[in-house]
């Protein structure tokens, strides 16, 4: 899915270019001053719900910490569940739990048990598609869980990590929709 022009043009026109941050050669993504402009907020939210409805989405997963941020008002806007991944260690009670490689070490990331389950279909909601690790390792928690996947949606895509590539054969045929690409 792409957006429309009008809705690109907006949601690029909030994002802000933040140099050397979080050390120095990076250019990062500030997604604040689009959550602070209501329209802005509301017009990315409105996109994310219709790919949830147009893949058959029954629950939305957001991945920390700003998936939190844009999955949880997507769930709402499409009458959906909203189910929280986080870092390991945060969640009390059961989890099921995922380890994956980073560029240097290894991260790990955990869902509750039972809040997915044979004859979820779920869409994973982030802001940023990087190198694609974390969305892969929700993917594979998904699936232990017993849930299908829908398809993963984000806001902006960053083409020259090529995280769609390694994204890409953990879906299984499931779409990956980014609303724009940088």
């Amino acid at each position: 899915m792409t957006a429309s022009a009008d809705v690109t043009q907006l949601l690029l026109s909030r994002i802000r270019d933040v140099p050397d941050h979080p050390e120095p050669g990076v250019m990062f993504k500030d997604i604040t001053p689009l959550l602070a402009d209501p329209a802005a907020f509301s017009a990315l939210t409105d996109a994310l719900a219709e790919i949830a409805v147009r893949t058959g989405a029954t629950k939305i997963v957001g991945l920390e910490a700003r998936g939190f941020i844009l999955g949880a008002p997507v769930a709402v806007r499409a009458g959906l569940g909203f189910v929280p991944v986080r870092k390991a260690g945060k969640l009390p009670g059961a989890t099921l739990s995922q380890v994956y490689d980073l560029e240097y070490g290894s991260a790990e990331i955990e869902v509750h048990a039972e809040d997915l389950a044979p004859g979820d279909r779920v869409l994973v909601v982030d802001d940023v598609l990087a190198t694609g690790g974390t969305a892969e390792a929700s993917l594979r928690l998904i699936r232990r869980a017993g849930a299908e996947v829908a398809g993963v949606a984000v806001l902006m895509e960053l083409g020259f990590l090529d995280g769609r590539a390694r994204l890409e054969p953990a879906l299984d045929g499931a779409p990956l929709e980014t609303l724009l690409k940088v």
